[in-house]
């Protein structure tokens, strides 16, 4: 035993020099070493993830292994875990749950799974309670909750728009596939310009590759009409599409359609969104930042415009907010939704169809916090807007839900969110809203969708009638569902290995057949073979 004691000894003596070390970092040498550990990972071929990689003697292994491995050295192997492997570990080796006791206390230290969720939560600057909600054990699974949210707001692999889809595959590059479209250096996102049908209106692209980004790792897309957005894992944001309104976020208004063009005013970006005509930003300060032009009567940037030139061409900051950390945001027809790190909905805009959640019609220019949500009691963690409805969803896997009939989960209109009746138990995880369509990823992978649009192809039930109840996608029961993206005319789903299937519109949506059928519209589940996205946690 003397042998492993003394290397136990000289590699606990070199984890601790190690520990230092990194503390010492400056910002451009964790940067370089970041480079170096990805060449490193492509040089050994790592798998994107490794969230099987411990199962059977492989876990035994990893249990041996962690014990015998020094505290130090493996406080540092967790601060380099992704959430989905942090999860993993979590749920495969309790032993890193708990600490050991604290004299005089008989209380529990905590253990290094704990304290590495708590650095994280605090570097980030999110609102973690005093004490553990009621009903809740141990601070673990709360703290992986919490942070898996994050990584859904931030990871949206996947993005729909009227006549072409995003998608971002495991190594982190952006495919398109559009309408009409040849994609190439210098004409990326052609059909985002008014989508001419012309004459061969079938004609469409699958998802290809965009050149121009390869050397950027994309982690979020968002889309609507007639522009888009893709965040890099650096926080940078780029846009694309038609820049007549000035939804791009550059101080011209010049065509952009046929190149990614970077926002150099947004830094540390977090979490975007996209409306009909507008875009918004969240950057690692919890700052919100707007731009675009006013399309209704009164405007969703949460600020007063220049009467002259009555559009905000770049993106700006919503100084309403700034004594509140948002997290999250979500554009609809001409108003906003925000949620905040200590589970506050505000809404802000155009109130057409009571969509602002307060009680009324009466639109609102400034940001207002929705008492009907406050009144609840929960604490809410994402949102997501319709044209018209819109649906915030709690912590505990809970969706509310108001605005226009069509989609907002029941059978009236509502000027007051209310509890989705439908979707009561089922845990929710992801909530996504486009146009007058809907839907929900519960925790157990089951796809609920509702809404009325064109056919409601897009909902994956029997083709015909109103859905606007949530209702389960029973083709889609074999599969676990991990996120999802939805429209009027289409929807994308993957599961939790980044297999995508679509259904909707076939002018909407190529999925990547070899030789196509002659049919305008996928009326069930179609798997798209040609890729893998990496999908959120």
């Amino acid at each position: 035993m003397a042998r492993p004691a003394a290397a136990l000894s000289d590699l606990r003596a070199v984890a601790t020099k190690c520990q230092a070390l990194v503390v010492s970092f400056s910002n451009e040498q964790a940067a370089h070493d970041l480079t170096i550990t990805d060449e490193l990972r492509a040089i050994f071929q790592r798998p994107a993830s490794t969230s099987s990689a411990v199962a059977g003697p492989a876990a035994q292994s990893l249990l041996e292994l962690i014990s015998v491995v020094p505290a130090e050295l493996l406080s540092i192997i967790l601060s380099q875990l992704g959430t989905r492997d942090l999860a993993c570990l979590a749920a495969t080796c309790r032993s890193l749950w708990y600490g050991v006791p604290n004299p005089p206390s008989p209380l529990l230290t905590p253990g290094l799974m704990e304290t590495e969720l708590r650095r994280r939560a605090e570097a980030r600057g999110l609102h973690i309670g005093a004490s553990l909600p009621e009903g809740t054990l141990s601070w673990v699974p709360y703290l992986l909750k919490h942070n898996s949210y994050e990584a859904l707001r931030r990871e949206a692999p996947l993005a729909v728009g009227d006549m072409h889809s995003l998608f971002v595959d495991r190594e982190g590059r952006l495919h398109l596939a559009c309408l009409r479209v040849e994609i190439k250096e210098v004409a990326v996102g052609e059909p985002l310009l008014g989508h001419d049908w012309g004459s061969d209106a079938g004609a469409s692209a699958p998802p290809t590759l965009v050149p121009s980004m390869q050397d950027k790792r994309i982690v979020s897309v968002a889309s609507c009409k007639c522009h888009c957005l893709a965040l890099s894992a650096e926080g940078e944001v780029y846009s694309w599409g038609d820049s007549t309104h000035g939804a791009l976020g550059h101080a011209d208004r010049s065509a952009r359609a046929g190149r990614l063009s970077w926002i150099e005013t947004l830094e540390g970006v977090e979490s975007i969104s996209v409306g009909p005509f507008t875009s918004a930003a969240v950057d690692d300060r919890g700052r919100l930042f707007t731009w675009g032009p006013p399309r209704r009567p009164v405007n969703g940037l949460g600020y007063e415009l220049d009467p002259e030139t009555r559009c905000q061409l770049t993106p700006k900051r919503v100084d309403a907010l700034l004594q509140d950390r948002v997290v999250g945001v979500s554009l609809g027809d001409g108003f906003t939704l925000a949620v905040t790190d200590a589970g506050a909905v505000f809404s802000f805009g155009y109130n057409f169809f009571g969509a602002l959640g307060h009680g009324s019609q009466e639109s609102e220019v400034l940001p207002r916090r929705i008492e009907a949500l406050a009144q609840t009691g929960r604490r809410f963690v994402a949102v997501a807007a319709g044209d018209y409805h819109a649906l915030a969803l709690t912590d505990e896997g809970e969706v509310y839900g108001w605005g226009h009939m069509d989609a907002n989960g029941h059978w009236k209109e509502l000027c007051t969110p209310q509890r989705l009746a439908a979707l009561a138990g089922g845990r929710v995880k992801l909530v996504n809203a486009r146009g007058r369509s809907s839907c929900a990823v519960t925790e157990n992978g089951e796809l609920y969708t509702w809404g009325a649009a064109f056919n409601n192809l897009q909902l994956g039930h029997e083709v015909g009638g109103y859905h606007r109840m949530p209702k389960r996608v029973e083709a889609l029961r074999h599969v676990k569902v991990a996120t999802a993206a939805i429209c009027d005319t289409h929807t994308l789903v993957a599961d939790k290995d980044g297999l995508v299937w679509g259904f909707g519109m076939r002018a909407a949506l190529n999925l990547g057949d070899v030789n196509p059928p002659r049919r305008t519209a996928f009326s069930q589940p179609t798997p798209i073979p040609t890729l893998r996205v990496r999908t959120p946690p």
